[in-house]
């Protein structure tokens, strides 16, 4: 799977570490979501969607 976070991140000015306290992670987390390391839970991924004004479906590109 791949992810937008970092993109969608770079719009908002906000830093990993800002980011990840937002959605009460940590910092890891998000790098390990924005490299595609790591597969989100349906909260986290709403909660990154939410935090970030956007749609799960727009942030997170799911491969076949």
């Amino acid at each position: 799977m791949k992810t937008r976070i970092k993109e969608f991140r770079a719009r908002m000015n906000l830093t990993q570490e800002e980011l990840a306290d937002k959605v009460k992670v940590r910092r890891e987390t998000i790098v390990f979501l924005e490299k595609g390391k790591y597969n989100p839970s349906l909260k986290l991924a709403h909660d990154v969607a939410e935090a970030l004004s956007t749609t799960i479906e727009e942030l997170f590109i799911f491969d076949n």
